[in-house]
């Protein structure tokens, strides 16, 4: 039986600072079947500085260019909403998670969380990696904009420093991502290069990528989702809405059951039509007994409960045992 695949619904910041609009988020992943749904956290002080400006995506996303530091001035829930939603999270029976992006962040949740999932933009920041790592938990970490090099670096960081399993996800860090950006054969690179289980975090438009990253071996599938992609907010635009999520979870477990254990086998269902597909050796005319059977008096035909015609060779030459009609089973 396969694992099953680990799918987290990405809220991100697309409650836009609204912690009810958080909770319907809650509820959406529940519904959608997900197995986690995830926010992010952060100090604002500790993020980003007055001079950060925002992405070209964020700009053409919020209709605005403003720096990141306004703009996720509105975004930004107080550390106090986390513990509101961490328990809403486990009356409703989904696993709370959410990415820190500052220190301060990883000491708060740490409390809240059994696992870590660490952002693409973290992936070269020592001081965090080595925090995150020092709680010796479990982590999924994402590889947006990243080379080979820069994930071996940051993989000795974390192990080094005491991690626990390791998952990475590949990703093209650009909101939405184009198809020709993907580059979905870069997480079977990571794959064969770090011998480790491997994702995909998604921001493509729709649910064919994910799904394929599914078919092709991803253990964890991340995707943003929204309750309504028109929102104004950074993310929106490449996030599904709730009926597109639940969509893309029950693909996910239908791929599952598709995958299969790999023996070549015939399936229980198929072993009950092998009788009406395949084809059996069979009389191609009145045969008398004693006739010597030839490739011009024998033939092949369904049903398959006769002679396997893979036997043709064993049975050319030989004597009609009594006389069969055109149509019967040939016995020997």
């Amino acid at each position: 039986m396969n694992k099953r695949t680990l799918i987290i619904a990405e809220a991100g910041v697309n409650h836009n600072g609204d912690i009810d609009i958080a909770k319907r988020l809650i509820e959406v992943a529940k519904m959608s079947g997900a197995d986690i749904v995830k926010f992010q956290t952060a100090k604002l002080s500790s993020v980003v500085s007055k001079n950060a400006k925002m992405a070209k995506y964020q700009k053409e996303n919020i209709g605005q260019d403003k720096s990141q530091k306004e703009m996720l001035s509105k975004l930004l829930l107080p550390f106090s909403d986390f513990y509101i939603l961490a328990d809403y999270c486990k009356s409703l029976g989904i696993e709370f998670l959410s990415t820190p992006f500052d220190i301060e962040s990883i000491h708060f949740l740490n409390e809240l969380q059994n696992l870590w999932k660490i952002p693409s933009g973290e992936i070269t920041n020592y001081p965090y990696l080595v925090e995150i790592a020092k709680t010796g938990k479990a982590i999924i970490m994402s590889t947006g904009m990243s080379t080979m090099q820069e994930v071996e670096d940051a993989l000795q960081i974390l192990e080094n420093n005491g991690a626990g399993e390791i998952t990475l996800l590949h990703c093209t860090t650009s909101y939405p991502t184009k198809m020709q950006d993907v580059n979905l054969r870069a997480m079977l690179a990571l794959k064969d290069r770090f011998k480790c289980n491997v994702g995909y975090s998604d921001h493509t438009k729709g649910v064919e990528v994910p799904i394929a990253a599914v078919a092709m071996g991803a253990t964890v599938i991340e995707k943003h989702f929204t309750l309504d992609s028109n929102m104004t907010g950074p993310d929106h635009k490449a996030s599904l809405n709730p009926d597109e999520l639940k969509g893309l979870v029950s693909s996910i477990r239908n791929i599952e059951l598709a995958l299969g254990n790999g023996n070549k086998i015939p399936t229980e269902i198929e072993k009950a039509n092998i009788m009406v597909a395949r084809k059996s050796i069979i009389a191609a005319c009145d045969i008398k007994k004693g006739e010597v059977l030839t490739e011009s008096n024998i033939t092949t035909k369904r049903p398959g409960d006769g002679i396997n015609p893979m036997k043709w060779h064993d049975v050319i030459g030989t004597k009609a045992i009594r006389n069969f009609s055109e149509d019967d089973l040939i016995e020997v």
